[in-house]
């Protein structure tokens, strides 16, 4: 490990407001006119220093010091990014929770972070009276808003209160490399939200490999479609746009807004989930929108589409611009990187044979290994646990483990997770050693040329007594049928003896509604999967009775453990819940496959039930008869 120097993040800030004083260092959304044209706040990079030293001086004289850990909830925009960048420059430390997750896990999270201080909005405060317990290390409170007889009974102060008169340059702690900088939490989208501690030297490893790698540079405009990344622009002197949206709502995102900012304030880098590109790209397709001021795509926190790539590609970006799919997570971030272009060229196709999702080669500096699936605890790093390449040059499938400057090393007070998810490397060479690899809790393989391929969660895998189903090359082949929205793998019953699932989103109106539109719709995707050996064992197809579960931070990753419940509940309603069918090799003539034979029977077995129904309204044999007959009479009309 290297001797640690001194560093700190808010120091960028500063020398920003030197080098570029009147170059716009923040934009925030301040409602809307009476023609409903967007109004905005802007302060330059000197105005945002400045705002950084007064809350500096304020928070100092509150009696934050050095160390203490601040629980800051507060709304996206000036204040935060403001608040976030003094508490950095005092040395203490800013921590970030999702408020999104849900009262019993935000509260579990608040406990575990131990904070000294409280900054937040009132219902926050609010919360911190009826549950006292998780706030008890708390020793002082600033809350969000005026000087209120209500505010005043919560907190020991105000947000307004404690930005100070001074606009001296309040002088930056003498933090290093090796310095606690932050605590964000992760979203608990497979699990319990866990802390992660974030050092000083992680956040400068972090800069620069968006400025050297990614291509980030000085002058650019960014819109912060995850809020979070927000807090990386000051240091590299770069303009942050906050877009007029809810962050926790991102799947409803008004997609005119997004273009709007794009258009007024040259947008040159985005930086947003799937999610949000899947609202977008359609609306600028509809209305022959093109954004030429964007040069820069990056979409992450579930798997991308390489059709919703090739879609910006072809019809809203400039020739010369790219859509990029980093690796990565709250634990460790950038770690991969690919150009869309290379996608759409190259593996795309490979994608929609169910070979997972290429997320791209290691970053400079970021080590990538894969190694054997295992549920226990790694103690040691040692080189025979990596998984090697075999016939072809590609590796079996694996877990994840990353290792390099951007790797955090711990959880914060859960000694049992950080045991579970980090591997000690203490021989290392050079500025590797006493490093740790962190274990992705993804799985996936390298191709022949170095790509990583993503294939999935490890705890989404599905386990059967005939093999093991990652979620991503499964669900890929059956996104493409034309009225699927989304699909989910999931496994019913113990792990090991798991039968596998497949639930459907269909997409708007097409929700197959009777018996026969459901066993239609079934047999079609059926006939997708009997193409491809790693899908043919898959039987049992669920239709999910709205939109699919998802995490509130990106409204992208799906639950699938909230699916998988659901799943057990309903597996009856199946229409193929018998031993799954074997498809043996078979010498079929030319340009006859497999799945053409199945979407003949699909057709065949539509008409066979078609003409059974009405056969059996016609004859009325008895009334019970009759009233089945009647329900297959309507249901042929309705089709």
């Amino acid at each position: 490990m290297q001797t640690p120097e001194h560093y700190n993040v808010a120091a960028a800030l500063a020398e920003m407001a030197a080098r570029n004083p009147y170059q716009p260092g923040i934009i925030f959304p301040a409602g809307r006119d009476v023609k409903g044209r967007a109004k905005s706040v802007q302060l330059s990079f000197y105005q945002l220093n400045v705002e950084c030293d007064r809350y500096a001086h304020g928070l100092t004289e509150f009696g934050v010091c050095m160390g203490d850990r601040v629980l800051l909830m507060v709304r996206p925009g000036v204040e935060l990014i403001a608040m976030v960048f003094a508490l950095e420059r005092i040395g203490a430390v800013p921590v970030i929770i999702d408020p999104g997750m849900g009262r019993k896990a935000l509260l579990q999270c608040i406990a575990e972070a131990e904070p000294a201080v409280l900054i937040g909005i009132p219902i926050v405060h609010a919360l911190r009276r009826l549950f006292p317990k998780p706030f008890a290390t708390i020793r002082r409170s600033a809350v969000v808003g005026h000087s209120t007889a209500i505010n005043r009974v919560l907190a020991d102060t105000t947000l307004e209160q404690l930005r100070s008169a001074r606009t001296d340059p309040f002088p930056t702690a003498p933090t290093t490399t090796e310095s606690e900088a932050a605590v964000a939490f992760t979203s608990g989208s497979t699990g319990i939200p866990k802390g992660v501690v974030y050092l000083h030297g992680m956040f400068q490893a972090q800069i620069a490999l968006l400025r050297d790698a990614v291509g980030i540079q000085p002058g650019e405009v960014d819109l912060a479609l995850l809020y979070i990344f927000a807090l990386f622009n000051p240091a590299l002197g770069v303009t942050t746009v906050i877009p007029d949206m809810d962050p926790t709502k991102s799947a409803a995102i008004n997609p005119a807004h997004v273009v709007e900012a794009i258009q007024t304030y040259g947008v040159t880098n985005a930086f947003g989930s799937p999610t949000i590109w899947k609202r977008v790209a359609p609306y600028c397709v509809e209305n022959d929108i093109r954004l030429p001021s964007l040069k820069r795509v990056l979409m992450a926190s579930a798997p991308v589409p390489p059709a919703l790539i090739e879609t910006l590609l072809t019809h809203v970006l400039a020739p010369d611009a790219d859509v990029n799919t980093p690796f990565g997570a709250t634990e460790a971030m950038p770690l991969t990187y690919m150009s869309g272009r290379e996608i759409v060229a190259e593996t795309a196709a490979l994608s929609d044979q169910g070979q997972g999702m290429c997320v791209g080669r290691p970053l400079p500096g970021i080590d990538v290994r894969v190694i054997d699936i295992t549920e226990r605890a790694i103690p040691t790093w040692d080189d025979a646990l990596e998984l090697r390449p075999g016939e072809g040059g590609a590796t079996p499938i694996g877990e994840i483990v990353v290792k390099g400057p951007v790797v955090t090393r711990i959880y914060l007070n859960r000694p049992e997770q950080t045991a579970l998810a980090k591997i000690q490397d203490p021989d290392g060479d050079g500025a590797d050693a006493g490093g740790v690899w962190h274990r992705m809790g993804d799985v996936g393989y390298f191709d022949a040329q170095g790509r990583l391929w993503f294939c999935g969660r490890k705890a989404h895998r599905v386990t059967t007594p005939d093999g093991v189903l990652f979620p991503v090359p499964c669900e890929t082949i059956f996104n493409a049928h034309p009225n699927v929205q989304r699909t989910a793998l999931v496994g019913v019953g113990p792990q090991g003896h798991q039968r596998p699932v497949l639930v459907i989103e269909p997409r708007a109106s097409r929700f197959p509604e009777s018996m026969l539109e459901k066993q239609r719709f079934t047999l079609e995707l059926l006939a997708l999967g009997v193409e491809y050996s790693h899908t043919r064992d898959i039987q049992d197809v669920l239709f999910y009775p709205g939109t699919f579960p998802t995490d509130v931070r990106h409204n992208a990753k799906i639950q699938r453990e909230k699916l998988a419940v659901w799943a057990a509940k309903h597996h009856h309603e199946s229409l193929h819940t018998r031993p799954p069918v074997r498809c043996p090799d078979t010498n079929l003539p030319p340009g006859v496959r497999i799945g053409d034979l199945f979407r003949a029977l699909s057709i065949f077995l539509s008409v066979a039930l078609s003409v059974l129904f009405i056969q059996r309204y016609l004859t009325g044999k008895g009334s019970k008869e009759y009233e089945v007959g009647s329900k297959g009479q309507r249901t042929s009309e309705e089709l």
